[in-house]
């Protein structure tokens, strides 16, 4: 599966306290930047210039990366020595290298580490700082468009008008960026207030040409008559406020050849049209916020006996399974974005020491109710591992115990009118769920909330009732009819990705998360802790 680039983000380095290799003079350096495949595999990005005599460069390069939230992206940056004229850098000295995740990058917005030698030990007093900006135009235009007086297209009743968008492109075609609501029989119609980002609208130049505006007559049967059409400008459209609309005559050219006395096909009225900057992902998280991990995982008993090979809690001689590559495969991705590394951990549908009376449907798999958290992602692995021979499997699978406890955290969150936290609960189960209206209505309160659900399916069984929670086939009600304000869940059965790469079921479960922390925050209108470009 092709990953999905969220933004293009740029690196700057400076370095201090060089090792200097350089008889009668300072080391001239240079930094080049690697970036692994898979295993050993790294391959050059690219390099800096070379900055001569010195020992604290702050190099001009900036390295241009894509940025991929869902994937462990792996860079490593080396620092040479340059005194020759080759590109080889085998031939030059090594002064110290620095290796981490982009993802640890920009969620420090900068970073500064020491530099070590190729054996692992300190590249004496020397540091590197890498700096991460995100490239983008992050402006939007928000625009309330009416009309009136439009042709009348149907021979029964009234034209049912839309409206198109579209921008040039540099080859001269014209590529649509915008389509509005249908407004049903109404030859004056009111559009929804829209928003459209100010690159998709005119590639951010405010003089560039947009063809607003084809005005179109809705049929069902997909031949939609054309009402008119105008061009316009941002500049121009920028003039438009409520108390003096800027108004534009539709024509519809066939109709003008046609008819002498021809003046329009109606007027389209932009009341209100504004520039407005939203905040990205990378505004947030560069901004403090936190995304904060938790782990659900089932013990019901249709998993099987952890001791026999065919339970899907059964431990490999490589003591793997499907919940551990899971665990292992989200939690490696999202633990960059978490900065005390602490993630609780809980059970369902097992009964518990010291009593085994009662089915817990949200036990920490640590056995401490006052402190669940597991240290790491190898802390969870751990907690595990230690926690299987324990407990005995029982059941029903019920998810919303643990989904309401993370939803108390998030509601505690909103207290602080800031978007300081965001909650991704990874819940995974073997199979039907038993309390799905407690569920469908504990997610519908959590999509009100700072959180996303992923569900990870094992095992062979039926997971259409999974299907149905993830909201991409249609909006989720709850048990009383009420709908869901975002799509929060998303599921995938681990038995698609078990011949793919490891980094596959992370890319596909957390490819959506970005849109969803950016949705939330911008709906409630919350800002980043800290202003990202200060």
């Amino acid at each position: 599966m092709a990953a999905q680039c969220v933004t293009k983000v740029e690196l700057t380095v400076a370095c201090t306290n060089l090792l200097d290799k350089d008889v009668g003079s300072k080391s001239d350096p240079l930094c080049v930047l690697l970036q692994n495949t898979s295993g050993q595999q790294w391959y050059e990005v690219d390099r800096t210039e070379r900055v001569k005599n010195s020992l604290n460069p702050k190099f001009a390069k900036k390295f241009l990366i894509d940025y991929y939230f869902e994937l462990v992206q792996k860079l490593k940056f080396g620092i040479y020595d340059i005194d020759n004229r080759t590109f080889d850098l085998s031939d030059d000295d090594f002064l110290g290298e620095f290796e981490c995740t982009l993802g640890q990058i920009v969620s420090s917005r900068t970073l500064t580490k020491p530099l070590v030698l190729k054996n692992g030990r300190p590249a004496g007093r020397g540091s590197i700082t890498i700096t991460a900006e995100e490239v983008k135009d992050n402006r939007v235009v928000v625009l309330e468009v009416e009309a009136r007086k439009l042709d009348n297209k149907d021979f029964f009743g009234k034209s049912d008008p839309y409206l198109e968008f579209h921008k040039q492109t540099g080859d001269g075609n014209w590529v649509m960026v915008h389509r509005t609501e249908v407004i049903k029989n109404n030859l004056n119609p009111v559009w929804r207030p829209f928003k459209v980002s100010l690159n998709s609208l005119c590639y951010s130049d405010m003089d560039k040409s947009i063809k607003v505006v084809e005005c179109y007559d809705y049929d069902s049967d997909g031949s939609h008559d054309l009402i008119g059409s105008f061009q316009t400008t941002m500049s121009k459209l920028k003039e438009a406020s409520r108390s003096s609309p800027v108004e534009f005559e539709c024509i519809n050219e066939k109709k003008r050849q046609k008819k002498k006395t021809y003046k329009n096909s109606g007027v389209v009225s932009v009341k209100h049209c504004e520039i407005i900057v939203e905040c990205t992902f990378l505004d947030y998280i560069m901004g403090g916020c936190q995304l904060n991990f938790t782990v659900g995982i089932d013990f019901t008993g249709s998993n099987g006996d952890p001791r026999s090979p065919d339970s899907l809690h059964y431990l490999s001689p490589n003591g793997v399974n499907e919940y551990l590559t899971a665990i292992w495969s989200v939690g490696m991705v999202i633990q960059d974005y978490d900065t005390d590394k602490m993630f609780p951990a809980f059970g369902f549908g097992a009964q518990i020491p010291p009593s085994f009376q009662v089915v817990s449907h949200e036990f920490p798999i640590n056995f401490n109710p006052s402190n669940p958290f597991c240290n790491g992602i190898q802390g969870i692995v751990d907690a595990y591992r230690a926690c299987l021979p324990q407990v005995k499997l029982y059941g029903p699978t019920n998810f919303s115990p643990i989904i309401n406890h993370v939803a108390r955290f998030a509601a505690a969150a909103t207290q602080q009118q800031t978007a300081s936290e965001y909650f991704v609960l990874l819940i995974i189960t073997d199979g039907v769920i038993t309390d799905l209206d407690q569920t469908r209505t504990a997610i519908v309160n959590a999509s009100k909330l700072p959180m996303s659900i992923i569900i990870v399916g094992v095992g062979g069984a039926d997971f259409d009732a999974m299907e149905f929670l993830d909201g991409d086939n249609g909006v989720l009600r709850s048990s009383s009819g009420e709908p869901a304000v975002r799509d929060i869940v998303q599921f995938v059965p681990f038995r698609k990705f078990q011949n793919c790469p490891k980094e596959a079921l992370a890319q596909c479960v957390l490819a959506e998360i970005p849109q969803q922390v950016v949705n939330y925050f911008s709906t409630y209108k919350l800002q980043p802790p800290k202003n990202p470009a200060a």
